[in-house]
Protein backbone atom coordinates (compact mmCIF):
# COMPACT_ATOMS: atom_id res chain seq x y z
CA UNK A 1 0.00 0.00 0.00
CA UNK A 2 2.73 2.20 0.66
CA UNK A 3 4.19 2.30 -2.80
CA UNK A 4 0.91 3.08 -4.42
CA UNK A 5 0.30 6.13 -1.78
CA UNK A 6 4.09 7.28 -3.23
CA UNK A 7 2.90 6.50 -6.64
CA UNK A 8 -0.17 8.43 -6.05
CA UNK A 9 2.03 11.27 -4.01
CA UNK A 10 4.25 11.86 -7.35
CA UNK A 11 1.48 11.81 -10.01
CA UNK A 12 0.71 15.63 -10.29
CA UNK A 13 4.48 15.86 -11.11
CA UNK A 14 4.53 13.05 -13.69
CA UNK A 15 1.69 14.71 -15.32
CA UNK A 16 3.36 17.74 -15.38
CA UNK A 17 6.33 16.42 -17.57
CA UNK A 18 4.70 14.67 -19.14
CA UNK A 19 2.65 17.84 -20.69
CA UNK A 20 5.62 19.57 -20.62
CA UNK A 21 7.23 16.66 -23.03
CA UNK A 22 4.13 16.49 -25.35
CA UNK A 23 4.11 20.44 -25.42
CA UNK A 24 7.72 20.61 -26.12
CA UNK A 25 7.85 17.91 -28.75
CA UNK A 26 4.67 19.01 -30.45
CA UNK A 27 5.75 22.64 -30.67
CA UNK A 28 9.02 21.85 -32.33
CA UNK A 29 7.16 19.70 -34.93
CA UNK A 30 4.95 22.94 -35.35
CA UNK A 31 8.91 24.65 -35.75
CA UNK A 32 9.93 22.22 -38.53
CA UNK A 33 6.89 22.94 -40.57
CA UNK A 34 8.24 26.14 -41.79
CA UNK A 35 4.51 27.35 -41.93
CA UNK A 36 3.92 31.30 -41.76
CA UNK A 37 5.73 32.58 -38.61
CA UNK A 38 2.42 34.27 -37.30
CA UNK A 39 0.45 30.99 -37.18
CA UNK A 40 3.71 28.89 -35.42
CA UNK A 41 3.73 31.37 -32.79
CA UNK A 42 -0.22 31.58 -32.56
CA UNK A 43 -0.11 27.96 -32.09
CA UNK A 44 2.52 27.86 -29.66
CA UNK A 45 0.68 30.23 -27.56
CA UNK A 46 -2.12 28.25 -27.26
CA UNK A 47 -0.70 25.27 -26.35
CA UNK A 48 1.54 27.05 -23.33
CA UNK A 49 -1.13 29.31 -22.38
CA UNK A 50 -4.75 26.34 -22.90
CA UNK A 51 -3.08 23.75 -20.68
CA UNK A 52 -3.90 20.16 -22.13
CA UNK A 53 -7.21 22.12 -24.18
CA UNK A 54 -4.28 23.19 -26.25
CA UNK A 55 -2.99 19.91 -27.07
CA UNK A 56 -6.31 18.78 -28.32
CA UNK A 57 -7.29 21.75 -30.30
CA UNK A 58 -3.88 21.22 -31.89
CA UNK A 59 -4.57 17.61 -32.86
CA UNK A 60 -8.08 18.50 -34.25
CA UNK A 61 -7.25 21.78 -35.91
CA UNK A 62 -3.88 22.51 -36.25
CA UNK A 63 -1.95 19.99 -38.77
CA UNK A 64 -1.13 20.81 -42.33
CA UNK A 65 -3.05 19.16 -44.64
CA UNK A 66 -1.65 20.65 -48.17
CA UNK A 67 1.61 18.85 -47.42
CA UNK A 68 -0.07 15.59 -46.91
CA UNK A 69 -2.59 15.87 -49.57
CA UNK A 70 -6.01 14.67 -48.86
CA UNK A 71 -6.61 14.14 -51.89
CA UNK A 72 -5.01 14.83 -55.50
CA UNK A 73 -6.29 16.39 -59.07
CA UNK A 74 -3.18 15.00 -60.52
CA UNK A 75 -4.66 11.82 -62.05
CA UNK A 76 -6.51 14.05 -64.18
CA UNK A 77 -4.44 12.80 -66.98
CA UNK A 78 -5.92 15.54 -70.07
CA UNK A 79 -4.95 18.74 -67.74
CA UNK A 80 -1.03 18.14 -68.87
CA UNK A 81 -1.87 18.16 -72.22
CA UNK A 82 -3.97 21.38 -72.01
CA UNK A 83 -1.56 23.21 -70.07
CA UNK A 84 1.04 22.86 -72.84
CA UNK A 85 -1.21 23.84 -75.22
CA UNK A 86 -2.33 26.91 -72.78
CA UNK A 87 1.30 27.94 -72.54
CA UNK A 88 1.95 28.57 -75.74
CA UNK A 89 -1.18 30.30 -76.31
CA UNK A 90 0.10 32.53 -73.73
CA UNK A 91 3.39 32.87 -75.52
CA UNK A 92 1.47 33.74 -78.58
CA UNK A 93 -1.17 36.39 -77.14
CA UNK A 94 -0.49 39.47 -79.14
CA UNK A 95 -0.94 37.26 -82.30
CA UNK A 96 -4.00 36.24 -81.42
CA UNK A 97 -7.05 36.34 -83.53
CA UNK A 98 -8.88 38.04 -80.85
CA UNK A 99 -8.46 41.79 -79.80
CA UNK A 100 -5.60 42.40 -77.54
CA UNK A 101 -5.86 45.50 -75.99
CA UNK A 102 -2.54 46.61 -73.60
CA UNK A 103 -4.94 46.53 -70.30
CA UNK A 104 -5.35 42.65 -71.57
CA UNK A 105 -1.31 42.07 -72.45
CA UNK A 106 -0.50 43.82 -68.97
CA UNK A 107 -2.35 40.85 -67.00
CA UNK A 108 -0.42 37.86 -69.05
CA UNK A 109 1.91 37.15 -65.94
CA UNK A 110 -1.26 36.76 -63.58
CA UNK A 111 -2.80 34.63 -66.64
CA UNK A 112 0.45 32.19 -66.27
CA UNK A 113 0.74 32.37 -62.76
CA UNK A 114 -2.84 30.82 -63.09
CA UNK A 115 -2.36 28.48 -65.49
CA UNK A 116 1.36 27.23 -63.39
CA UNK A 117 -0.25 26.96 -60.09
CA UNK A 118 -3.24 25.32 -60.25
CA UNK A 119 -3.47 24.10 -64.05
CA UNK A 120 -6.46 26.85 -64.47
CA UNK A 121 -7.01 26.63 -68.24
CA UNK A 122 -7.50 30.23 -70.55
CA UNK A 123 -10.19 29.75 -72.07
CA UNK A 124 -11.67 32.73 -74.95
CA UNK A 125 -14.97 32.07 -76.06
CA UNK A 126 -17.05 32.31 -73.04
CA UNK A 127 -20.65 34.36 -72.06
CA UNK A 128 -20.76 35.68 -69.25
CA UNK A 129 -23.48 37.05 -67.06
CA UNK A 130 -23.22 38.94 -64.03
CA UNK A 131 -25.96 37.44 -61.55
CA UNK A 132 -26.69 40.19 -58.62
CA UNK A 133 -28.14 38.97 -55.33
CA UNK A 134 -30.70 36.08 -54.72
CA UNK A 135 -33.24 37.81 -56.79
CA UNK A 136 -31.11 37.23 -60.54
CA UNK A 137 -29.82 33.93 -59.09
CA UNK A 138 -32.23 31.86 -58.37
CA UNK A 139 -34.68 32.23 -61.27
CA UNK A 140 -31.93 32.09 -63.70
CA UNK A 141 -30.13 28.96 -61.94
CA UNK A 142 -33.42 27.18 -61.26
CA UNK A 143 -34.35 28.41 -65.37
CA UNK A 144 -31.31 26.41 -67.01
CA UNK A 145 -32.25 23.05 -64.01
CA UNK A 146 -35.34 23.09 -65.69
CA UNK A 147 -33.73 22.97 -69.34
CA UNK A 148 -31.17 20.18 -69.02
CA UNK A 149 -31.41 17.47 -71.15
CA UNK A 150 -28.52 15.08 -69.85
CA UNK A 151 -27.04 15.42 -66.37
CA UNK A 152 -27.14 18.39 -64.02
CA UNK A 153 -24.06 18.38 -61.67
CA UNK A 154 -24.06 20.38 -58.05
CA UNK A 155 -21.39 21.04 -55.44
CA UNK A 156 -22.82 23.31 -52.77
CA UNK A 157 -21.36 24.22 -49.18
CA UNK A 158 -25.23 24.81 -47.90
CA UNK A 159 -27.97 23.72 -48.83
CA UNK A 160 -30.54 23.91 -46.30
CA UNK A 161 -34.30 22.35 -45.80
CA UNK A 162 -36.51 25.89 -46.25
CA UNK A 163 -37.63 27.20 -49.12
CA UNK A 164 -34.87 27.73 -51.68
CA UNK A 165 -33.51 24.20 -50.43
CA UNK A 166 -36.75 22.38 -51.17
CA UNK A 167 -37.71 23.89 -54.36
CA UNK A 168 -34.06 23.16 -55.11
CA UNK A 169 -34.74 19.80 -53.93
CA UNK A 170 -38.09 19.05 -55.98
CA UNK A 171 -36.86 20.79 -59.54
CA UNK A 172 -33.66 18.03 -59.09
CA UNK A 173 -36.54 14.90 -58.29
CA UNK A 174 -38.48 16.14 -61.11
CA UNK A 175 -35.55 15.81 -63.90
CA UNK A 176 -34.20 12.75 -62.32
CA UNK A 177 -37.44 11.29 -63.09
CA UNK A 178 -37.13 12.93 -66.39
CA UNK A 179 -34.42 10.78 -67.23
CA UNK A 180 -31.46 13.32 -66.39
CA UNK A 181 -28.75 12.57 -64.66
CA UNK A 182 -28.29 14.45 -61.32
CA UNK A 183 -25.41 13.97 -59.03
CA UNK A 184 -24.95 16.38 -55.60
CA UNK A 185 -22.03 16.93 -53.48
CA UNK A 186 -22.67 18.57 -50.26
CA UNK A 187 -20.09 19.68 -47.37
CA UNK A 188 -20.91 18.07 -44.37
CA UNK A 189 -20.15 21.38 -41.87
CA UNK A 190 -21.86 23.37 -44.46
CA UNK A 191 -24.87 21.63 -44.75
CA UNK A 192 -24.89 20.22 -41.17
CA UNK A 193 -28.78 20.57 -40.60
CA UNK A 194 -29.60 18.57 -43.32
CA UNK A 195 -32.01 16.07 -42.54
CA UNK A 196 -31.60 12.33 -43.63
CA UNK A 197 -35.22 12.33 -44.90
CA UNK A 198 -34.13 15.38 -47.29
CA UNK A 199 -31.78 13.24 -48.86
CA UNK A 200 -33.23 10.45 -48.92
CA UNK A 201 -35.84 11.97 -50.72
CA UNK A 202 -33.40 12.27 -53.72
CA UNK A 203 -31.74 9.31 -53.73
CA UNK A 204 -35.13 7.08 -53.77
CA UNK A 205 -35.20 8.85 -57.47
CA UNK A 206 -32.22 7.74 -58.68
CA UNK A 207 -29.68 11.16 -57.62
CA UNK A 208 -26.32 10.52 -56.83
CA UNK A 209 -25.58 12.65 -53.44
CA UNK A 210 -22.49 12.23 -51.45
CA UNK A 211 -21.10 14.36 -48.60
CA UNK A 212 -17.99 16.01 -48.10
CA UNK A 213 -15.54 14.79 -46.16
CA UNK A 214 -18.39 13.34 -43.42
CA UNK A 215 -17.93 14.55 -39.72
CA UNK A 216 -19.24 12.18 -37.03
CA UNK A 217 -18.00 13.65 -34.29
CA UNK A 218 -17.55 17.34 -35.20
CA UNK A 219 -15.84 18.42 -31.99
CA UNK A 220 -13.47 15.29 -32.47
CA UNK A 221 -12.25 15.71 -35.97
CA UNK A 222 -9.81 17.46 -37.43
CA UNK A 223 -11.57 17.70 -40.92
CA UNK A 224 -14.26 20.07 -39.23
CA UNK A 225 -11.29 22.43 -40.31
CA UNK A 226 -11.16 21.69 -44.01
CA UNK A 227 -14.06 22.45 -45.50
CA UNK A 228 -15.47 22.67 -48.82
CA UNK A 229 -16.88 26.42 -49.42
CA UNK A 230 -17.18 25.38 -53.58
CA UNK A 231 -20.61 26.56 -54.99
CA UNK A 232 -20.50 24.86 -58.26
CA UNK A 233 -23.46 24.12 -60.83
CA UNK A 234 -22.91 22.53 -64.34
CA UNK A 235 -25.94 21.62 -66.44
CA UNK A 236 -25.08 19.53 -69.55
CA UNK A 237 -21.46 20.40 -69.43
CA UNK A 238 -21.96 23.49 -71.29
CA UNK A 239 -23.69 25.94 -68.38
CA UNK A 240 -21.95 26.71 -65.81
CA UNK A 241 -22.53 28.69 -62.24
CA UNK A 242 -20.30 29.99 -59.31
CA UNK A 243 -20.34 32.42 -57.06
CA UNK A 244 -20.81 33.32 -53.42
CA UNK A 245 -24.72 32.55 -53.11
CA UNK A 246 -25.73 28.76 -51.50
CA UNK A 247 -29.32 27.60 -51.14
CA UNK A 248 -30.61 28.77 -48.19
CA UNK A 249 -33.79 31.63 -47.76
CA UNK A 250 -31.15 33.86 -46.24
CA UNK A 251 -29.41 34.66 -49.41
CA UNK A 252 -32.63 35.50 -50.61
CA UNK A 253 -34.52 37.62 -48.27
CA UNK A 254 -31.50 38.58 -45.96
CA UNK A 255 -30.18 38.37 -42.25
CA UNK A 256 -32.94 39.29 -39.18
CA UNK A 257 -31.06 42.02 -37.54
CA UNK A 258 -28.65 43.27 -40.56
CA UNK A 259 -30.72 43.67 -43.60
CA UNK A 260 -30.69 42.34 -46.68
CA UNK A 261 -28.40 39.94 -48.63
CA UNK A 262 -25.51 41.36 -50.70
CA UNK A 263 -23.80 38.99 -53.07
CA UNK A 264 -22.64 38.86 -56.21
CA UNK A 265 -22.68 35.28 -59.13
CA UNK A 266 -21.79 34.44 -62.37
CA UNK A 267 -23.62 32.26 -65.24
CA UNK A 268 -20.73 30.85 -67.74
CA UNK A 269 -21.07 29.30 -70.79
CA UNK A 270 -18.42 28.38 -72.72
CA UNK A 271 -15.01 26.43 -72.06
CA UNK A 272 -15.40 28.03 -68.46
CA UNK A 273 -18.25 25.81 -67.48
CA UNK A 274 -15.85 22.99 -68.98
CA UNK A 275 -12.98 24.35 -66.47
CA UNK A 276 -15.46 24.29 -63.76
CA UNK A 277 -16.79 20.63 -64.51
CA UNK A 278 -13.05 19.15 -64.62
CA UNK A 279 -13.12 20.60 -60.36
CA UNK A 280 -16.41 19.05 -59.71
CA UNK A 281 -15.63 15.92 -61.53
CA UNK A 282 -11.82 15.79 -59.26
CA UNK A 283 -13.97 16.48 -55.87
CA UNK A 284 -16.90 13.69 -57.26
CA UNK A 285 -14.04 11.17 -57.36
CA UNK A 286 -12.73 12.13 -54.14
CA UNK A 287 -16.16 11.72 -52.21
CA UNK A 288 -17.71 8.78 -54.99
CA UNK A 289 -14.93 6.86 -56.22
CA UNK A 290 -16.65 7.38 -59.64
CA UNK A 291 -14.85 8.32 -62.81
CA UNK A 292 -16.88 10.66 -65.11
CA UNK A 293 -15.97 10.02 -68.89
CA UNK A 294 -16.81 10.66 -72.33
CA UNK A 295 -17.29 13.95 -74.50
CA UNK A 296 -21.33 13.58 -72.41
CA UNK A 297 -19.46 15.38 -69.81
CA UNK A 298 -16.17 16.68 -70.64
CA UNK A 299 -16.86 19.43 -73.79
CA UNK A 300 -13.49 19.52 -75.60
CA UNK A 301 -11.96 23.39 -75.76
CA UNK A 302 -12.53 25.54 -78.42
CA UNK A 303 -11.08 29.02 -79.16
CA UNK A 304 -13.07 31.87 -79.82
CA UNK A 305 -13.96 35.83 -79.63
CA UNK A 306 -16.08 35.57 -76.42
CA UNK A 307 -14.45 36.29 -72.94
CA UNK A 308 -11.35 35.45 -71.48
CA UNK A 309 -11.71 33.36 -68.57
CA UNK A 310 -9.40 30.96 -65.93
CA UNK A 311 -11.25 28.93 -63.22
CA UNK A 312 -9.15 27.94 -60.17
CA UNK A 313 -9.87 25.85 -57.32
CA UNK A 314 -7.32 26.10 -54.54
CA UNK A 315 -7.25 24.12 -50.95
CA UNK A 316 -5.54 21.63 -48.87
CA UNK A 317 -5.41 19.13 -52.30
CA UNK A 318 -3.56 21.98 -54.48
CA UNK A 319 0.08 22.18 -54.26
CA UNK A 320 0.17 25.68 -54.03
CA UNK A 321 -2.14 28.70 -52.21
CA UNK A 322 -3.31 29.52 -56.47
CA UNK A 323 -6.22 31.70 -55.29
CA UNK A 324 -4.06 33.67 -52.72
CA UNK A 325 -1.24 33.90 -54.76
CA UNK A 326 -3.87 35.51 -57.44
CA UNK A 327 -4.81 38.22 -55.12
CA UNK A 328 -1.15 39.13 -54.49
CA UNK A 329 -0.71 39.21 -57.87
CA UNK A 330 -3.85 41.18 -59.04
CA UNK A 331 -3.02 43.44 -55.88
CA UNK A 332 0.77 43.87 -55.78
CA UNK A 333 0.87 44.75 -60.31
CA UNK A 334 -2.42 46.97 -60.65
CA UNK A 335 -1.52 50.03 -62.77
CA UNK A 336 -4.58 52.24 -61.64
CA UNK A 337 -7.37 50.74 -59.59
CA UNK A 338 -8.39 48.07 -56.97
CA UNK A 339 -11.60 47.61 -55.90
CA UNK A 340 -12.11 44.70 -53.17
CA UNK A 341 -15.62 43.34 -51.63
CA UNK A 342 -15.19 40.22 -48.96
CA UNK A 343 -17.50 39.43 -45.98
CA UNK A 344 -13.83 38.72 -43.89
CA UNK A 345 -10.68 40.90 -44.10
CA UNK A 346 -8.30 38.64 -42.39
CA UNK A 347 -5.74 38.89 -45.00
CA UNK A 348 -2.32 37.19 -44.97
CA UNK A 349 0.97 39.01 -44.02
CA UNK A 350 2.13 39.16 -47.39
CA UNK A 351 -1.26 40.24 -49.16
CA UNK A 352 -1.87 43.18 -46.48
CA UNK A 353 2.15 43.99 -47.59
CA UNK A 354 0.61 44.39 -51.49
CA UNK A 355 -2.42 46.12 -50.41
CA UNK A 356 -0.33 48.87 -48.38
CA UNK A 357 2.46 48.54 -50.95
CA UNK A 358 0.29 49.55 -53.77
CA UNK A 359 -1.42 52.51 -52.00
CA UNK A 360 1.70 53.89 -50.99
CA UNK A 361 2.42 53.66 -54.79
CA UNK A 362 -0.61 55.90 -55.67
CA UNK A 363 -3.04 52.94 -56.41
CA UNK A 364 -6.63 53.35 -55.66
CA UNK A 365 -7.34 50.87 -53.29
CA UNK A 366 -10.47 50.33 -51.58
CA UNK A 367 -12.72 47.70 -49.55
CA UNK A 368 -15.80 47.21 -48.74
CA UNK A 369 -16.63 44.67 -45.76
CA UNK A 370 -19.97 44.47 -44.07
CA UNK A 371 -20.94 47.23 -41.43
CA UNK A 372 -22.62 44.55 -39.44
CA UNK A 373 -21.57 40.74 -39.58
CA UNK A 374 -22.94 37.64 -39.19
CA UNK A 375 -19.86 36.75 -37.42
CA UNK A 376 -18.64 38.11 -34.55
CA UNK A 377 -14.82 36.73 -34.21
CA UNK A 378 -14.43 37.69 -38.32
CA UNK A 379 -15.86 40.91 -37.39
CA UNK A 380 -13.55 41.78 -34.80
CA UNK A 381 -10.31 40.30 -36.92
CA UNK A 382 -11.32 41.78 -39.80
CA UNK A 383 -11.42 45.55 -37.79
CA UNK A 384 -7.75 44.75 -36.30
CA UNK A 385 -6.72 44.99 -39.80
CA UNK A 386 -8.50 48.37 -40.63
CA UNK A 387 -5.81 50.86 -38.97
CA UNK A 388 -3.18 50.00 -40.43
CA UNK A 389 -4.36 50.06 -43.71
CA UNK A 390 -5.95 53.42 -43.40
CA UNK A 391 -2.63 54.72 -42.08
CA UNK A 392 -1.28 53.43 -45.38
CA UNK A 393 -3.86 55.20 -47.76
CA UNK A 394 -6.28 52.34 -47.86
CA UNK A 395 -10.08 53.39 -48.45
CA UNK A 396 -12.31 51.22 -46.66
CA UNK A 397 -15.49 50.95 -46.30
CA UNK A 398 -18.73 49.65 -43.76
CA UNK A 399 -21.70 48.15 -45.94
CA UNK A 400 -24.88 50.14 -44.31
CA UNK A 401 -27.35 48.68 -46.89
CA UNK A 402 -27.72 44.87 -45.41
CA UNK A 403 -24.99 42.45 -45.51
CA UNK A 404 -22.05 42.24 -47.64
CA UNK A 405 -21.11 38.33 -48.80
CA UNK A 406 -19.70 39.61 -52.30
CA UNK A 407 -16.52 38.18 -52.65
CA UNK A 408 -14.98 40.21 -55.70
CA UNK A 409 -11.66 42.04 -56.37
CA UNK A 410 -11.77 43.98 -59.99
CA UNK A 411 -8.03 46.18 -61.39
CA UNK A 412 -7.31 48.77 -64.18
CA UNK A 413 -10.78 48.04 -65.63
CA UNK A 414 -9.96 44.76 -66.94
CA UNK A 415 -9.11 41.70 -64.88
CA UNK A 416 -11.83 40.59 -62.27
CA UNK A 417 -12.45 37.73 -59.98
CA UNK A 418 -15.91 36.07 -58.76
CA UNK A 419 -16.14 32.83 -57.08
CA UNK A 420 -16.11 31.40 -53.53
CA UNK A 421 -12.86 32.72 -51.53
CA UNK A 422 -13.26 35.44 -48.68
CA UNK A 423 -9.73 37.15 -48.01
CA UNK A 424 -9.27 35.52 -45.33
CA UNK A 425 -7.07 32.90 -43.62
CA UNK A 426 -9.74 30.11 -43.77
CA UNK A 427 -10.51 30.81 -47.78
CA UNK A 428 -6.88 31.41 -48.70
CA UNK A 429 -4.68 28.23 -46.51
CA UNK A 430 -7.63 26.28 -45.25
CA UNK A 431 -10.90 25.86 -47.59
CA UNK A 432 -11.31 23.95 -50.88
CA UNK A 433 -12.53 26.92 -53.17
CA UNK A 434 -12.99 27.52 -56.56
CA UNK A 435 -13.13 31.44 -58.55
CA UNK A 436 -13.56 32.33 -61.87
CA UNK A 437 -10.44 34.93 -62.74
CA UNK A 438 -11.94 37.13 -65.56
CA UNK A 439 -10.04 39.03 -68.30
CA UNK A 440 -12.00 41.31 -69.85
CA UNK A 441 -13.22 45.01 -69.97
CA UNK A 442 -17.07 44.93 -69.84
CA UNK A 443 -17.21 42.44 -67.05
CA UNK A 444 -14.55 44.27 -65.02
CA UNK A 445 -16.98 47.79 -66.11
CA UNK A 446 -19.95 46.32 -64.39
CA UNK A 447 -18.51 44.86 -61.69
CA UNK A 448 -16.63 48.38 -60.91
CA UNK A 449 -19.77 49.77 -61.15
CA UNK A 450 -21.76 47.61 -58.97
CA UNK A 451 -18.51 48.14 -56.33
CA UNK A 452 -19.17 52.09 -56.66
CA UNK A 453 -23.12 51.71 -56.10
CA UNK A 454 -22.16 49.72 -53.06
CA UNK A 455 -19.74 52.42 -51.70
CA UNK A 456 -22.38 54.65 -52.17
CA UNK A 457 -24.36 52.69 -49.55
CA UNK A 458 -21.14 52.03 -47.38
CA UNK A 459 -19.61 54.54 -44.82
CA UNK A 460 -16.06 55.74 -45.21
CA UNK A 461 -13.73 54.71 -42.64
CA UNK A 462 -12.26 58.27 -41.63
CA UNK A 463 -8.38 57.17 -39.53
CA UNK A 464 -8.95 60.40 -36.96
CA UNK A 465 -12.20 59.23 -35.57
CA UNK A 466 -10.95 55.33 -36.10
CA UNK A 467 -8.36 55.47 -33.90
CA UNK A 468 -10.85 56.61 -30.87
CA UNK A 469 -12.50 53.55 -30.87
CA UNK A 470 -12.85 52.23 -27.14
CA UNK A 471 -9.85 50.24 -25.88
CA UNK A 472 -11.84 47.11 -25.20
CA UNK A 473 -12.88 47.10 -28.94
CA UNK A 474 -9.20 46.74 -29.12
CA UNK A 475 -8.51 44.10 -27.34
CA UNK A 476 -11.07 42.02 -28.67
CA UNK A 477 -9.75 42.81 -31.93
CA UNK A 478 -6.37 41.87 -30.93
CA UNK A 479 -7.24 38.39 -29.54
CA UNK A 480 -9.05 37.86 -32.48
CA UNK A 481 -6.27 38.70 -34.86
CA UNK A 482 -4.24 36.40 -32.69
CA UNK A 483 -6.29 33.23 -32.88
CA UNK A 484 -8.03 34.15 -36.98
CA UNK A 485 -4.59 31.89 -38.65
CA UNK A 486 -6.20 28.76 -36.72
CA UNK A 487 -9.87 29.65 -37.33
Amino acid sequence: MGIFFEIWKAMPSLVTILYFLTVVFIAILIILENRNPVKTISWILVLVLLPFAGIVFYLFFGQEYRKTKMYSRKGLKDLEKLRKLTLEQLDNLPKNHFQISEKLYSKKRLMNLMLSNSNAILTNNNEIQVLRNGEETFPEIFRTIEQAKHHIHLEYYIIENDTIGNYLRELLIRKAIEGVEVRLIFDDVGSWELKRKFIRSMSDVGIKVDCFMKVRFPMLTSRVNYRNHRKILVVDGETAFVGGLNFADRYMDGVAGIGPWRDTHLKVVGGGATALHIIFMADWYFVSKEILKGEKYLKPFESGDGKLVQMTASGPDSDWESIGQAYFTAIASATDYVYISTPYLMPTADIVTALKTSALGGIDVRIIVPGLSDAITPKWGTNSFIEELLEAGVKVYFYKAGFAHTKVIVADGIFSSVGTANLDFRSLETNFEVNAMIYDEEIAGILAAQFLEDQDKSELVVLADWIKRPRINKIKESFSRLISPML
